[in-house]
């Protein structure tokens, strides 16, 4: 009797042992993402924002891809691009083998196909970035050529991004302008439901070639604004992954014994975004008079300029973490001029610049911000220092896509909100400050911009390139200043130490593939 007692005793801890391992195993094979935005559309050639670019990393895979030393390497083509004809020619392998998500061969005609939609699709962002093409040929089915009209050195770091997405054509014929709704292009994990501003869901593709590059079942991304609700949420197991980690918080979780945060230097860039010209719509829609001293005064921008104390406003909001900084190329970056030095604040000399510009008794404007708690920190530490100035800046937060759209459609004063950053400084600058450039939300233009800018798409020398942008900079952003930069960004993300294998890479995306439970 008490033998079987015991037995009984044992199987009943047995089941029970088994059925508190079963949701833990169950939950192992499900990775959840916190992050502190919501995408905008699911979409390669429509897309804009960063985050998007977080989502897109699991599931659309490039041409080329970056490294954690910013190094392009071949990621869905073969090689790398071969160049002829004083570099205007440009021919490129594809991997055999590789097929899309939705199980349809991605071939050379597929990627023709995903390049041409880029460049012609209505509403695509990706057309300023590849209008150096003048025609994609098919050579054969694993090979590509572009003619470019004339060289064009940031191709490569182009097809490095969304520009190099290939999307199925099967699915984009199909879909149409829904196909962001269910997006199918190349990935260890594939799209399967969205809910918006809740979460996003990916699971395991089968037809992905390198079968052991996905350790997860599932991805979940959920949208959690709030700092204090992600980070209770990472310390509660509830997620696994806390993107955008805010710098105080990272100091507390470095020490504690079962978190992992890892940190790198970005090429991204934080700034405000000033309206100068757009009055109906961005490019293509025309500028027009906005009639404020702001849009029409460079005096009053410079005096905004000086009004702001970057080292400060780097050390009240992000306990000195970021990189403060005037242009929109990274210290990481290859192309950064160490001899540039940013402008110290100056109240004195802002004020007088008002006063000349016929603004002795102050003036007031508008400015958007995202409605998130570092980004409202950011505002009121602006608007304070601003005020000193005799600038009177009332804030309005805003939630993310509607700020977007809003900047696009010309309702913005100004804009705080930053760019991630590409490899190539081109695109960093480029398409925000030529005219009529497809992310040229200020509606800003200055053909002498455009002739440097033009020429440091055409030479290949990184000093000569280097020299070029500074030329550049000395134009749009300390004589024009239709954007003012202010800091590149460290980004922070916090996960548990039994997760192996994430990298790091100064662009900030996220990338999963190759991470695992150990």
């Amino acid at each position: 009797m008490l033998m079987k007692r015991a037995l009984t005793t044992l199987t009943a801890l047995s089941i029970a042992l088994t059925l508190a391992t079963e949701p833990a195993l169950a939950q192992k094979k499900t990775l959840v993402v916190a992050l502190n935005q919501d995408p905008d559309i699911l979409d390669p050639t429509p897309s804009r924002t960063y985050v998007g670019r977080i989502i897109f990393a699991q599931m659309c895979e490039k041409l080329y891809e970056i490294d954690e030393n910013l190094k392009i390497f071949p990621q869905l083509a073969a090689d790398m691009p071969a160049f002829a004809d004083g570099g205007k020619t440009v021919t490129i392998k594809l991997r055999p083998g590789v097929k899309f998500n939705d199980g349809t061969p991605m071939d050379a005609e597929s990627v023709r196909y995903s390049l041409d939609r880029h460049l012609n699709m209505k509403g695509s962002n990706r057309r300023s970035e590849l209008e150096s093409v003048n025609t994609i040929e098919v050579v054969d089915p694993l090979t590509v050529r572009l003619k470019l009209k004339t060289p064009f050195s940031p191709l490569v770091a182009i097809l490095a991004d969304r520009s190099g997405m290939p999307v199925s054509p099967a699915a984009a014929n199909k879909l149409g302008d829904k196909f962001g709704l269910a997006p199918v292009c190349v990935g260890p994990w594939q799209f399967v439901e969205r809910i918006s501003q809740d979460r996003i869901v990916l699971e395991k593709s089968p037809h992905y070639f390198d079968k052991g590059a996905a350790k997860f079942d599932r991805l979940i991304f959920r949208i959690i604004p709030d700092d204090n609700v992600r980070l209770a949420n990472l310390r509660s197991g509830d997620i696994d992954m806390m993107h955008q980690v805010g710098p105080t918080d990272a100091a507390n979780l470095r020490k504690e014994a079962k978190i992992e945060v890892s940190s790198v230097t970005g090429i991204a860039y934080s700034g405000i975004t000033i309206n100068l010209r757009n009055k109906t719509g961005k490019p293509p829609k025309p500028p027009g008079d906005l009639g404020t001293p702001l849009a029409d005064d460079p005096r009053v921008r410079e005096a905004f300029d000086l009004s702001i104390d970057r080292e400060a406003l780097n050390k009240v909001v992000w306990d000195g973490q970021n990189t403060p900084g005037c242009t929109p190329i990274s210290p990481v970056s290859p192309f950064h001029d160490k001899s540039r030095k940013c402008p110290t604040r100056d109240v004195a000399k802002a004020k007088k610049l008002l006063a000349d510009a016929g603004l002795a008794g102050g003036y007031s404007f508008e400015m958007v911000i995202v409605n998130d708690p570092q980004q409202r920190r950011v505002g009121e530490v602006i608007q304070g220092m601003a005020k000193e100035a005799g600038f009177n800046i009332s804030l309005k937060p805003s939630e993310f896509a509607s700020a977007l759209n809003d900047g696009d459609a010309g309702k913005h004063q100004a804009f705080l909100i930053g760019w991630s950053g590409r490899v190539d400084p081109d695109a960093n600058i480029f398409q925000f400050h030529t005219c009529g450039a497809t992310l040229n939300t200020t509606q800003s233009c200055d053909e002498g911009v455009d002739v440097i800018l033009n020429r440091a798409r055409e030479v290949s020398d990184l000093t000569q390139r280097t020299s070029l942008y500074r030329q550049a900079v000395d134009k749009f952003a300390f004589a024009r200043r239709n954007i003012i930069y202010m800091y590149h960004a460290n980004y922070i993300v916090a996960y548990p130490k039994s997760l192996k294998g994430y990298k790091a890479v100064p662009d900030g995306l996220i990338r999963i593939k190759g991470a695992t439970w150990q």
